[in-house]
């Protein structure tokens, strides 16, 4: 996350008015990483982190800076407290998709999906069986980590664009409280649950929400002025962010290159008269089971 806020900045600090340029090849960049991804379906954890990242480029290339080009194309305000700018007028241009963001939430609502908040919605609502019953395309691996990070990053974004807005209510409001330590409360009981998964592909996509639900936590402490947020100064905190960049790079290093990260496959026992065999089968998505297999 605040990789994502550096990257924008030092797009609009080192290239000026080429920043499009550079946000549209940012974003180039993204669904590069995309395709990778789906052309490597096959190694499920290579392929999430390159749906991941590709999210992060698409989002802050293409989603962001095309907010940015309309703000500048028809001259919108910043919003302004105490002399100072409180949301950026690319944010307030923001606010405006939040019907389109209701509307992409739908599809989720009505197809198969492993989120537990919409599995509770299409139980509340009486669809999950048919929806069960439904055949057909499955989504690579890559493009669910692409789509969760992009539709989930701007979602809370709008939400906390809305309590923001004082005609709504307002940073220091109750509404705003709520927002902040329900995201902690909420990203602690995701951490918990993050810890026991076994399958690490699996847990980079589950860990997406979480740390996104855990960083609106984050954006509203920077909100109140709790501390200053290095990341939306990377040229002044060059040191730290560029920790920052090192680490993530480390990180993908080791997760991409070490075996035990990337198993194509999970040893399960398969049962030969009374004696237990090893074999492999595919991972199990989660809230499948595996059913074990009789040989005689």
């Amino acid at each position: 996350m605040p990789i994502g806020h550096a990257i924008m900045v030092l797009n609009e600090k080192l290239l000026v008015e080429y920043k499009l340029i550079g946000a549209a090849l940012m974003g180039v960049a993204g669904v590069a990483l995309l395709i990778w991804g789906v052309k490597k379906n096959e190694q499920p954890t290579f392929a999430t982190i390159m749906g991941l990242l590709g999210g992060i480029l698409v989002w802050t290339g293409w989603i962001e800076f095309s907010f940015v080009w309309a703000a500048e194309r028809y001259n919108v305000a910043p919003l302004m407290e105490h002399g100072e700018i409180a949301t950026k007028p690319e944010y307030l241009v923001m606010l405006s998709s939040i019907g389109l963001l209701a509307t992409i939430t739908l599809i989720y609502l009505f197809t198969r999906t492993n989120c537990s908040l919409f599995i509770w919605l299409q139980k509340a609502f009486g669809l999950r069986k048919d929806i069960l019953d439904q055949t057909g395309f499955k989504k690579p691996v890559s493009l669910a980590s692409f789509s969760e990070t992009i539709v989930i990053i701007w979602f809370f974004y709008i939400l906390l664009l809305v309590v923001y807005d004082n005609n709504i209510a307002g940073d220091n409001h109750p509404a705003t409280h709520i927002v902040a330590w329900g995201s902690l409360i909420w990203s602690l009981y995701l951490i918990a649950h993050l810890v026991k998964i076994q399958t690490f592909d699996y847990a980079v996509r589950y860990a997406i929400p979480t740390v996104i639900i855990f960083w609106n936590f984050i954006e509203v402490l920077g909100r109140w002025g709790t501390f200053e947020e290095i990341w939306i100064h990377p040229l002044q905190y060059w040191l730290e962010v560029s920790m920052f960049f090192i680490l993530l790079a480390a990180l993908l290093t080791l997760f991409l290159k070490n075996p035990s990260f990337s198993r194509k496959k999970r040893e399960t026992l398969s049962i030969v008269g009374n004696i237990p065999v090893a074999s492999q089968v595919k991972t199990p998505r989660h809230g499948q089971t595996v059913k074990w297999k009789m040989k005689r």
